[in-house]
């Protein structure tokens, strides 16, 4: 069970909720849906305790697990496997090592120490067979297996995971600890179609209460039982699948709208009777002030049928980008491995100006890795990378290590065009919806989505014409999304794209993939599709 009491939160100036009480009740699957910069994030972040309530207060069971929407970075031993890393997340582990200390207690002591060794050990075995602890290793591997985590990447160092991976296991983790509420942030993020659907079974399955951050409209209406609306700081509660929402939604401002006009006509009927005492005696003054005083609060109640405000949609434009030569980008013979981990090898690309290119590949085949080769932030073992005349290169990194979390998302923006004047910066978040007090708040506290949209304004103001893109779409709400099919459908440059959203990658039809690691570059055909995730 999850409660909220009188809770509000704020991020500097901003106010993300206002004075909520909400109950979701044990076993419950509830969605919290809402715009970017709604404050989603923010929101599953005060009820984990990652950032304080600004008032009132939140109480949460004690076996709580949180699934964060950025990558994590895993605290793991040196040469630490993934499956050891995945086994210690149950508690049933600790269990297990305190059976082996009991074991060796037993073989050492005697008398009344050895009969409650003995009388200890038997209740804890009773316990670790219940809990599943000797299928634990099965039960991890089905549970890695379920999110996407084959078999080699269980064996593979958790320092050599690549960012996927990582946000792969960190799932895995959560769901093998079990618990009574769990609080996923983006959880189907890199994740294929098949693991997808075993999310979806799994958390319309599971006991737990289950509390739910997502842009993945078929999660939300397979497994879900109630949906929390955040808008304008506030949250409205739908009951049914994420479709129901929509359709009471609508139902519910279509009846606003009924009874703001007919509260609207009733205020000017009284309006126009209130002009037929506009002069005489004591009398007629008494009854204006009273038909006054009906009309202020006709004024009131509409107030409270108004529609929601209408958040600015997003509206991104890249510039036309200087012309670039005709050939802008020559990989011959690259390669490379961290340690023992060949990442890729033997990459043979070129692209001229106008191609776009996709990448292609499963979480840990090198896509982001190749792509920093490309944009000089990583070295390649060996090969070479040859920028054409006259190209610029635009990088968009998935875990946005280019945005300063310390510095305000104005001067974040500043430092891509240092002379433009703050009237011009502030015109640039506008149309990425960075508006009012979110120019001056700092870059670490965004939402995923609205950090996205920082990089994204980055970019545009930097005119590149070469763009390198790593999974842009991650964290945007649909029409966020098809904003920035839309920009990209009319940029003049050159693209490389890493994407796992199937529809994006349909709709901007790129003339060609590279397949990793096989490092073949093949024409695009739809059927490439099956290989990647579906929004």
């Amino acid at each position: 069970m999850l409660t909220l009491t009188s809770a509000r939160v704020e991020i500097g100036a901003r106010t993300l909720l206002k004075d909520t009480s909400l109950l979701i009740k044990q076993g419950e699957k509830v969605a919290l849906v809402g715009a970017n910069g709604m404050g989603k994030t923010t929101l599953l972040r005060s009820i984990a305790g990652d950032h304080t309530l600004t008032a009132g207060s939140v109480m949460v069971p004690n076996r709580t697990g949180y699934l964060r929407q950025e990558t994590p970075r895993l605290d793991a031993t040196d040469g630490q496997t993934a499956l050891d890393y995945l086994m210690e997340s149950s508690p049933l582990t600790a269990m297990h090592r305190e059976m082996d200390r009991l074991t060796a207690a037993m073989s050492a002591t005697t008398g009344a120490e050895l009969d409650m060794a003995i009388e200890q050990y038997g209740e804890l075995q009773d316990r670790f067979a219940q809990g599943g602890g000797y299928e634990l290793e099965a039960t991890a591997e089905q549970i890695a297996n379920g999110v996407g985590l084959d078999d080699e990447t269980l064996l593979t160092p958790v320092a050599a995971l690549s960012g996927g991976q990582r946000r792969k296991l960190d799932l895995a983790g959560l769901l093998l600890a079990g618990g009574d509420l769990f609080i996923l942030d983006e959880p189907t993020n890199h994740l294929d179609v098949s693991a997808k659907r075993w999310v979806m079974n799994f958390l319309g399955q599971t006991e737990a209460t289950v509390l739910v951050v997502s842009h993945d409209l078929k999660l939300m209406d397979s497994s879900f039982d109630r949906v929390l609306a955040l808008e304008n700081a506030q949250i409205d509660s739908y009951k049914g699948t994420y479709s129901d929402f929509v359709r009471q939604r609508a139902e519910s401002a279509a009846q606003r709208a009924h009874q703001a006009r007919s509260l609207g006509r009733e205020a000017s009927r009284l309006t126009e009777t209130k002009k037929v005492f506009s002069k005489g005696n004591a009398t007629h003054a008494a009854k204006r002030r009273a038909l006054q005083r009906r009309i202020d609060a006709l004024t009131e109640r509409m107030k409270d049928h108004a529609p929601p405000v209408q958040r600015r949609q997003l509206r991104v434009r890249f510039p036309e980008p200087e012309r670039a030569g005709d050939q802008v980008l020559d990989v011959t013979g690259l390669s490379k491995a961290f340690d023992a981990h060949q990442v890729f090898s033997g990459v043979e690309l070129n692209l001229r100006r106008g191609d776009m290119l996709l990448l292609v590949g499963v979480n840990g085949a090198g896509k982001t890795t190749l792509l920093r080769c490309l944009a000089g932030r990583e070295t390649p073992d060996c090969g070479s990378v040859r920028i054409g005349a006259n190209v610029k290169v635009g990088y968009y990194a998935q875990e946005h290590e280019d945005i300063l979390p310390m510095v305000s998302v104005l001067d974040n923006l500043r430092s891509s065009v240092p002379d433009a004047s703050e009237g011009e910066l502030r015109g640039v978040l506008g149309h990425f919806g960075l508006v009012g007090d979110v120019a001056a708040q700092r870059a670490g506290t965004l939402s995923g989505g609205e950090k996205t949209k920082l990089a994204l304004a980055r970019l545009m103001v930097a005119r590149a014409n070469l763009l390198l893109l790593d999974e842009p779409t991650n964290n945007l709400d649909p029409q966020s999304v098809e904003a920035l099919l839309a920009a990209l459908q009319h940029y003049e440059g050159t693209v490389v794209l890493v994407s796992h959203d199937a529809e994006f990658v349909s709709q901007l039809a790129p003339e060609r993939i590279l397949l990793l690691p096989e490092s073949q570059v093949t024409y695009f055909d739809e059927k490439i599709l099956e290989m990647i995730p579906q929004r």
